[in-house]
């Protein structure tokens, strides 16, 4: 039988590293996907969820069991990317016109050869829902991302960000409504 996270952190506390390790391997893949969504990036996705892991298991000691160490350690992974967000507004930006196959995830592959016609229409979407989500509040963004790229519930996402599940909803419904009157000429 599997240890629950609770038990690997109080493994982790004690000095044992294979503990947090575990910890690691169960919260990488969906850390470093939640990275991407904000990031865009893979490298960067890279860096801020291992930032985070790394984050976390220096301040485990202060890890006080009030919530599950997952949602303790998404709000450090969520803050870490809202920073990045921030450090990125403040630089020149660079837009998200990488080509789809250099830049995307390999499960946002298309599965078929577009057309050239079809690979235009789609950098052209894709542009512009980077910007529109770009352009969201932070705090809409997170919520934004955090339930439809990640399939949080309302509960988990309010959990994370700290907030009222009802603040969580209005966030959500502020951040499609901006979404729908950006995009509305692309539909």
């Amino acid at each position: 039988m599997n240890p629950g996270d609770e038990e690997l952190v109080a493994s982790a506390r004690r000095g044992d590293r294979r503990a947090f390790e575990e910890l690691v391997e169960r919260h990488q893949q969906r850390a470093y996907h939640i990275a991407f969504d904000f990031a865009r990036d893979r490298e960067d996705a890279k860096d801020l969820s291992q930032e985070a892991f790394l984050k976390a298991f220096t301040n485990l000691k202060n890890f006080d069991g009030r919530s599950s160490f997952y949602t303790w350690f998404y709000r450090i992974l969520v803050n870490l990317c809202l920073d990045y967000k921030r450090r990125q507004k403040r630089a020149p930006a660079d837009t998200f016109d990488e080509t789809a196959k250099n830049e995307m995830e390999p499960s946002h592959q298309p599965q078929e050869p577009r057309s050239p016609d079809q690979q235009v229409w789609a950098r052209q979407i894709s542009l512009r829902v980077g910007q529109a989500l770009d352009d969201l509040p932070a705090r809409q963004r997170t919520a934004f991302v955090l339930k439809n790229h990640q399939g949080l519930s309302i509960k988990e996402i309010a959990e994370l960000m700290e907030t009222a599940e009802g603040t969580v909803k209005v966030h959500l419904h502020r951040a499609v409504t901006a979404l729908r009157q950006s995009l509305a000429d692309f539909v």
